[in-house]
């Protein structure tokens, strides 16, 4: 008989991670579903501007849902792609414990970046990011808010504005302490870079254009 307890506990032990890993990939699952809906697309097409991935840059984020001359939808634009993450977070730590939000996070930065239901053709991820840090690290959060308005209101350039944020929200993890997501934030930020390469040679060229002005 108690030969047969550690099997027991083994065999429970077993068990329950493997429904916690179950819980870790629905959290993944539920956070990219909720990311990978393209608000951009779908007000923009509703408000009968078309399809705002045929002008500017063919993104479906808020920068370019601006370019249909519409200030109301893009701002619109920006706080759906915002609280879709943070959604996709609150809604996975109450069905799976906080140790999913991580995962859930995760889920909808990759699901705007890259939404299988547009050819993985999404967004830049500037805003969702935000959406990200708002439940899990409000600090973060605020920062990056700070940074992202400054830069905007005082360059006019989305794309440094967006990338000096997303970088913004790893350096204030690390500040804080914060080493459980420090390395989540960081490759947030990267994958934030990796979206605005075009930006970043258009920069480079001196040739990006700044908000509320014709491009060069």
């Amino acid at each position: 008989m108690e030969q047969a307890q550690p099997q027991v506990a083994r065999a429970y032990r077993f068990a329950t991670n493997r429904q916690v890993n179950r819980e870790l990939i629905f959290a993944l699952i539920l956070g990219y579903a909720f990311g990978s809906i393209p608000f951009g697309l779908i007000l923009t097409r509703l408000a009968g501007k078309g399809d705002v991935r045929d002008i500017g840059s063919g993104s479906i984020g808020a920068t370019n849902v601006l370019r249909t001359g519409s200030k109301p939808l893009a701002a619109l634009t920006l706080l759906l792609d915002c609280l879709k993450a943070t959604a996709a977070i609150l809604l996975a730590q109450r069905l799976f414990g906080d140790q999913s939000a991580v995962f859930a996070a995760t889920g909808a930065m990759l699901g705007h970046l890259y939404p299988a239901w547009l050819k993985f053709k999404g967004g830049k991820g500037v805003a969702t990011l935000l959406g990200t840090l708002i439940p899990l690290l409000p600090i973060a959060a605020a920062v990056f808010a700070v940074v992202w308005i400054l830069l905007f209101l005082t360059l006019r350039i989305s794309s440094v504005a967006g990338m000096a944020a997303a970088v913004s929200a790893p350096i204030t993890a690390a500040y804080l302490g914060n080493e459980t997501l420090f390395p989540m934030l960081l490759g947030f930020a990267l994958l934030v870079i990796w979206k605005h390469r075009e930006n970043i040679l258009r920069l480079k060229n001196g040739t990006e254009p700044r908000v509320g002005k014709a491009k060069i």
